[in-house]
This record gives structure tokens, sequence and C-alpha cells, in this order.
């Protein structure tokens, strides 16, 4: 996986509060890929910013954290039919789930066992890959 940041269309973050999974219930419109399905905070690059920022910024619009930049672990990239994407994992307190406010976009939010989103039904696939290969990791390794 290339880590090269300047050309990409978008970066999704596998946000740990505890020991689950902070997924979000996608709008049921026909519109938009993968309606009604499981999937992470995160979304389409706006202007220049980078990976990481694109990432942390649809977080807050999505569920309200501002996660720390620090608090990001892991980050790995891959190749979809619209160009590149960044994956990116943190780990914060369990704590911060009673900061969580559901933005615009999204039915419901709900903490997940990683490994029930991964095999869940209506997980958006290729999400639910980069969640496995990350649990794979070292990076996660160190953090149970």
């Amino acid at each position: 996986m290339t880590q090269d940041q300047t050309e990409f269309s978008g970066a999704k973050l596998a946000l740990f509060l505890g020991q689950s999974l902070l997924v979000i219930r996608r709008d049921d419109r026909a519109d938009i890929p993968w309606p009604d399905h499981w999937d992470l905070p995160g979304g389409g690059r706006d202007g220049d910013e980078t990976p990481l920022d694109c990432a942390l910024r649809e977080t807050h619009e999505e569920v309200g954290l501002v996660v720390p930049a620090d608090q990001v672990i892991w980050r790995a990239s891959y190749l979809r039919p619209r160009g590149r994407v960044w994956f990116f994992a943190a780990h914060l307190p369990a704590s911060w789930s009673t900061h969580v406010v559901l933005g615009d976009e999204g039915q419901e939010w709900r903490l997940m066992p990683p490994r029930d989103y991964i095999r869940h039904p209506k997980a958006v696939p290729h999400f639910a890959e980069q969640l496995d290969i990350y649990l794979g990791s070292p990076e996660f390794g160190r953090q149970i």
C-alpha cells in the first residue's frame, strides 16, 4: 500500500471507544453508496486537506468528536474505483461515547465489537476488510 498522500478521494477512521468500534448506520437512500449499511466515520476529501485531516474532519461532522491526531496509531491506503482511500485507526477511552452526537448524515450510531462488524451482513465490505487487516496488525495488538 502506498503512503503517497497527494492524490486520494477520501478517508475513513476505525474509531475504538474502549474495546468497541464506533459505527454509523447509513441513510436508507437509493442515491448513496451502501444505503442502510453500517459504516465508519469518514468521507470525501475537501480541497487540499491531507488524508488524516479529512478523516478527522469527517469524524467531527458525523459524530461530534474531535479526535486528537496523536491518537491515530495506524494508517493504510488502498485503491477503490473512485481513487485512493485512506484508512486510519484510533483508540480512545470508552467514556468518550457520552460525547457522541450524530450529525446530519446517518440514521443512528452504535458501539459494536470489531469482529461483529467484520461479520455483519450490512457492514460496508471493503471497510470490514480493512478493519480485519488492522486487527491483525502489531499496532492493534499493542492496544489490547
